[in-house]
This record gives C-alpha cells, sequence and structure tokens, in this order.
C-alpha cells in the first residue's frame, strides 16, 4: 500500500497546483538560495563588473589622453618642421646672397685691378712715348746741329766774311 499511497501522491501532484507545503518551503529555500547566492556569487561579480567597467573607462581616458597628446606631439612636429623648413630657407638665401656678394666684389676688385693695370700700361706707355719723343728729339736735334755744322763749315770756309761773323758771336756769347 505504500506504493499505492506513493503514487496516489504522485498522481495528485502537478506542477500547475502545488500543495501549499511544497509551495512555503520552495519560497523560503529559494529566498535562502538568492540571498546567498547574492552575497557570495552576485556582489563579487557585481563588484567585478563595476571594476572591470571602471578599469575599462580609464583605459578609454587614458586613450584618449594619449590621442590628445599625439595630436600635441604632431602639431609640434609639423610646427617644428615647419620651422626647420623656414630655417633651411633663411640659410640658403643667406648662403646664396652671401655668395652673390663675393662674387660681386670679386668682379669689382677684378674690374679695380684691371682698370690699374691699364692705367698702369697707360702712364708706362705714356712714359716710354715721352722718353722716346724725348730720345728722338735729340736725335733730331744731334742730327740738325751736325748737319747745322756741316752747313756752316762749308759756308764759312770759303768765305772769310762768315769766319768774322762768327767769331764775332763767340766772343759777345762770352761777354754775356
Amino acid at each position: 500500500m505504500e506504493i499505492l499511497d506513493n503514487m496516489f501522491f504522485l498522481a495528485e501532484f502537478t506542477p500547475i497546483r502545488p500543495a501549499v507545503g511544497l509551495l512555503f518551503w520552495t519560497t523560503i529555500i529559494f529566498f535562502l538560495f538568492w540571498g546567498l547566492i547574492g552575497r557570495f556569487s552576485f556582489r563579487p561579480i557585481a563588484e567585478a563588473l563595476k571594476k572591470r567597467e571602471h578599469d575599462i573607462q580609464s583605459a578609454l581616458d587614458e586613450a584618449k589622453k594619449a590621442q590628445e597628446e599625439m595630436s600635441q606631439l604632431q602639431a609640434e612636429n609639423q610646427k617644428l618642421l615647419a620651422q626647420a623648413r623656414q630655417e633651411r630657407a633663411v640659410i640658403l638665401k643667406e648662403a646664396k646672397d652671401a655668395s652673390n656678394q663675393m662674387i660681386s666684389e670679386a668682379k669689382t676688385k677684378a674690374k679695380d685691378e684691371a682698370h690699374k693695370i691699364v692705367v698702369s700700361a697707360q702712364r708706362e706707355i705714356e712714359n716710354q712715348k715721352k722718353h722716346a719723343l724725348k730720345e728722338v728729339k735729340n736725335q733730331v736735334g744731334t742730327m740738325a746741329l751736325d748737319i747745322a755744322e756741316k752747313v756752316i763749315r762749308k759756308q764759312l770756309g770759303e768765305n772769310e766774311e762768315q769766319k768774322s761773323f762768327v767769331d764775332n758771336l763767340v766772343d759777345e756769347l762770352k761777354l754775356n
């Protein structure tokens, strides 16, 4: 009969209409289980989730901060690069100006030296010309004197009157 009673009990059991005692104990066990699980499982899980959320938020904040720093570094790099380009352009311009100035100074010096050489050569030519003219005049004068002397000798040798005229001139010169 016991088997029959157990079967009868099982036949009367329906999950849709539980008995009051079963419902009571099930509810108490559920709330005890819920409290234990909540205390020992849900709290650590919730804390772990909060910690993970906090860690993720920190990582996101740090990533954002790193991205901002990278943007600043890129901006600074661009600024330094632009400044370096500008300085390079200034240096190249100064070098080109210095080169042009050196070239113009060299040209000016060369022109001055050439002018000095030309002036010196002209003076030398003028001096040589004067010297040559002086020598030519001296030679012409000497030749003229020689010719005059020969002519005068010829004429003086023939005529006594001319000899006396020359003697008078020589005497006058000696007196002066």
